[in-house]
């Protein structure tokens, strides 16, 4: 089994991570690999803050994408049904209820498999109205084009969200409208843009261990890694193909958020969807795993989140302070 090299310089993080030494990782026991997560994490972040974004669905259902964890998908039965774009003004009052509510950064996602260009400009100007509220601001709206990131890059945009998901292998079991290549080509609109990138991808879709140490590998291999890792917990929903998979351990989550944690040291690592089915000890184990960011809301897109009141009694004990924006 290979064993993981760092470099001898970590203000540059390696880009040629082999499977062998992700499989590795997976493969330690649990408390040396938390050791290690956490010695990485302590090199380059204050070990006890977690970040706070805010995400709001800003256009909710009916997307032509057949995503098979998604209760979104115009494809399934869900029980969502197909809303029009949010108005500005009502973004803008939600936005400034996170940041009242402690978050640093507002995500703003809309089910499209790409944005017209006059749906675009909308969101050009939700961009615009959250940045003078003081947030960082992030989207996640489907493919870009590359001329679509350089005028959300002109917006202002501070991050875009868009997932791998899963391995490449794997990939074809969870998506089928748009290929693996699709999500690459957009990653690299955005970072060409020079638009920070936020790409992670779910724990808990039927795919084996194999399929996640693909998934870690395929970021840690990026030519620049994520600035942000999301890493869900697949939230089963009803009437989606996915909706039945049988949960994973919980320490294979842990697993996945150490091995993201030292293959992208300089990257946050967001604890994402999926928390509302974890117990608060499960959470602390993340959070010594090396995630390092949240959601904060009742409300995931179409799926629950923890109340804020169970964040904070968390963190009480924990000894966990939220994150300043310019940290």
């Amino acid at each position: 089994m290979a064993e993981c090299v760092f470099p001898a310089d970590e203000a540059r993080p390696r880009h040629d991570w082999a499977r062998a030494e992700i499989a590795a990782l997976f493969e330690m026991p649990l408390s040396d690999l938390i050791y290690l997560a956490q010695t990485v994490h302590r090199r380059h972040f204050k070990p006890n803050q977690v970040q706070l974004s805010t995400l709001l669905s800003i256009k909710t259902g009916g997307c032509p994408e057949d995503c098979g964890y998604c209760a979104q998908s115009a494809h399934f039965d869900s029980g969502v049904k197909s809303e029009k774009l949010m108005p500005l003004d009502a973004v803008l009052a939600q936005a400034a209820r996170a940041k009242a509510n402690g978050a640093t950064r507002y995500c703003m996602a809309a089910a499209w498999r790409n944005p017209r260009d006059s749906d675009l400009e909308k969101v050009c100007a939700m961009v615009e109205g959250v940045r003078r509220l003081g947030l960082e601001t992030c989207a996640t709206l489907g493919m870009l084009t590359a001329e679509q990131s350089r005028r959300l890059k002109a917006a202002g945009l501070d991050f875009y969200n868009h997932n791998i998901d899963t391995s490449e292998e794997y990939y074809g079991k969870v998506v089928t409208t748009r290929t693996y290549q699709d999500r690459l080509d957009t990653l690299a609109n955005v970072r060409n843009a020079g638009i920070k990138v936020c790409c992670g991808g779910i724990v808990g879709m039927g795919e084996a261990r194999e399929d996640r140490i693909g998934m870690i590998h395929t970021l840690a291999t990026l030519p620049a890694h994520p600035e942000s890792v999301p890493i869900n917990l697949l939230a089963r929903t009803r009437g989606t193909p996915l909706g039945a998979c049988e949960r994973p351990e919980v320490f294979e989550l842990v697993r996945t958020i150490a091995a993201a944690r030292i293959t992208m040291p300089l990257s946050m690592v967001r604890l994402s969807a999926g928390r509302e089915s974890l117990t608060d000890e499960a959470q602390a184990l993340c959070y010594l795993a090396g995630a390092n960011s949240i959601f904060v809301g009742n409300k995931l897109l179409t799926t629950a989140n923890p109340e804020l009141n169970r964040d904070r009694k968390l963190f009480d004990s924990l000894k966990i302070e939220p994150m300043p924006v310019d940290e």
